[in-house]
C-alpha cells in the first residue's frame, strides 16, 4: 500500500482493537457503530486482508490485525510524543522514573532547588525497582541501579560511588579495627552489588558470616543503621545527608579499603532530549552530581558513555 495514510480508518481500527468492540470504539470517537464498521471494512479493502474475526457477540483481531495493531499503536504514540514536544500550551512537563533509594535518599531532598530554578516545570517522580522499557508514554527519563539492560537507549553513568561501613556514633565507639565488626550486627541490603564478604575480601580480612537484619532497599538499611541497629555497608552518596548531619559516621575511614563503582545510570529514549523541560532537568541533575556535562547533540540511541 502506498500513498496517503488512511488516518481515519486507522484510528477506528486502533480504537476497536483496543476496546474490543465497534460500539465502544464508536462511543469514544463520537460516531455511530456503523461508521466504525464501515471504516474498518474500507481499511481491509485497502490492505487486501481481514483484520477482525467477527461474531454476533465479539470481535477478535486476526494475526494480521494483531501485527497491524502493534505498529499502529507505536505510530500513534510517536505522534503524541511529537505533539507534546512542540506544543507551547500548558506547563512544561518532565516525567522521571527512579530507583527507590536514589529517589528517597538523594533526589527528593534536592528537588526544591530544581523547582526553585525552574518554577514553570511540572515534575512527576515515580520510584520503583522495575526497569521501564522505552519508548513508553509513562516516562521521559529513568535513573536505574546497575548498568542498563536496554541497548537502544541513551545511557549515561552518574559517576562513581564509594561504599564503606557506616553506623551511628554510639555503634562506632565499639569499632576501632576491622576485627571489631565481628562483634556487632552487620546490616545487609539484599540488592546491592557489593556484599560484606566482598568488602572483607578487599581488605584481606577473614570474612564474617553477616549476623544482622536484611533489607531489600538501601534507604531502609540506612535508616536501621541511623537507629543503632548495626553497621551497614552502603554508598556514601545515598547516606550523604546522614553523614553530614552526624547521624552516621564511617568508623573505619582511613583504616580500611572502601569499594567504588558506578551504581546509577540515567537512561532515555530517542527524542526525549528535544523537550526543554527534559534538558533543564538533566542539566541540573549532572551539575548537582558533579559529573561531566552532556552533549545532547551527540547523545543517540545505543550511545553509552563509558563509566568514569
Amino acid at each position: 500500500m502506498t500513498g496517503r495514510l488512511p488516518l481515519t480508518q486507522l484510528r477506528a481500527f486502533e480504537a476497536a482493537c483496543r476496546l474490543g468492540s465497534f460500539a465502544a470504539a464508536a462511543q469514544e470517537m463520537a460516531v455511530t457503530p456503523s461508521a466504525v464498521s464501515h471504516a474498518i471494512r474500507e481499511l481491509e479493502r485497502m490492505l487486501g486482508t481481514v483484520l477482525f474475526q467477527r461474531s454476533p457477540r465479539k470481535i477478535e483481531p486476526t494475526p494480521e490485525g494483531q501485527t497491524l495493531y502493534r505498529h499502529v499503536t507505536r505510530g500513534f504514540d510517536q505522534l503524541q510524543r511529537g505533539l507534546q514536544e512542540i506544543t507551547t500550551a500548558g506547563p512544561a512537563r518532565i516525567r522521571v522514573h527512579c530507583a527507590p533509594s536514589f529517589a528517597a535518599q538523594w533526589l527528593s531532598p534536592r528537588l526544591g532547588r530544581f523547582l526553585g530554578l525552574f518554577p514553570a516545570v511540572e515534575l512527576k517522580l515515580s520510584a520503583s525497582p522495575d526497569y521501564p522499557l522505552f519508548p513508553t508514554e509513562e516516562y521521559d527519563l529513568s535513573i536505574v541501579y546497575g548498568e542498563p539492560r536496554q541497548t537502544d537507549v541513551v545511557a549515561i553513568p552518574l559517576g562513581q560511588e564509594t561504599v564503606c561501613p557506616l553506623c551511628a556514633p554510639a555503634t562506632a565507639s565499639r569499632i576501632a579495627a576491622i576485627d571489631d565488626l565481628l562483634s556487632v550486627p552487620l546490616v545487609r541490603s539484599d540488592h546491592n552489588r557489593f556484599t560484606w564478604p566482598m568488602w572483607f575480601d578487599a581488605n584481606s580480612a577473614i570474612a564474617a558470616t553477616p549476623a544482622g537484619p536484611r533489607f531489600d532497599r538501601s534507604f531502609m538499611a540506612i535508616a536501621a543503621a541511623v537507629n543503632g541497629v548495626g553497621v551497614v555497608l552502603e554508598s556514601t552518596r545515598l547516606a550523604e545527608r546522614e553523614l553530614q548531619s552526624g547521624q552516621l559516621v564511617a568508623p573505619l575511614e582511613g583504616r580500611s579499603q572502601s569499594l567504588r563503582h558506578v551504581a546509577h545510570w540515567m537512561v532515555w529514549p530517542k527524542g526525549a532530549e528535544r523537550k526543554h523541560a527534559f534538558r533543564c532537568f538533566v542539566t541540573w541533575l549532572v551539575e548537582e552530581l558533579g559529573v561531566p556535562k552532556i552533549d545532547f547533540d551527540k547523545a543517540a540511541p545505543g550511545h553509552r558513555t563509558p563509566p568514569g
